[in-house]
């Protein structure tokens, strides 16, 4: 397996791997048209030509940045896909010298084991994202947890 960037070519089977989670509602729908437009925070996990997972670290100001459409193919989950992506995800959120990763989900067991922490939704900062919420289907009634990552400082 290797962990590389995204490329416009890659769009469609990302959307196919996808489309169930976002059928149940569980992935929040984002359309090829805004996949393209953030092609570059995309990373993929690959084996050969195969998509096993991606997800996107989509940055919201200078200090807070969010793991967005995680997904590992149900066939490879349980291999440590999904935590290798998470971790590279996070490697580059402190590279980009960011202070905190939130994601939202409804595992968040998988994100507690690798550092996260339980936050209210009400705190989420910078006003993330409501205007996604609003594109889902459970909205406004939503079961997922929100979570934050703080990114240690070297020094």
């Amino acid at each position: 397996m290797k962990l590389i960037r995204a490329t416009l070519q890659d769009i469609p089977s990302m959307l196919s791997l996808v489309a169930d989670e976002v059928k149940s509602g569980v992935i929040l729908d984002r359309s090829a048209d805004e996949i393209a437009t953030n092609i570059r925070s995309y990373t993929l996990a690959k084996d050969g030509n195969h998509l096993l997972g991606y997800t996107a670290l989509h940055i919201h100001s200078p200090r807070l940045s969010e793991i967005r459409s995680l997904i590992v193919d149900e066939h490879h989950r349980g291999k440590e896909i999904g935590k290798n992506i998470v971790l590279s995800a996070l490697k580059e959120a402190k590279t980009l010298d960011l202070e905190e990763v939130l994601v939202l989900t409804y595992l968040p067991d998988f994100f507690l084991k690798l550092g996260f922490r339980e936050i209210a939704k009400e705190s989420i900062p910078e006003h993330k994202i409501w205007a996604d919420c609003i594109k889902c289907i459970h909205f406004p009634i939503c079961n997922e947890v929100s979570l934050m990552y703080t990114i240690e400082k070297q020094g």
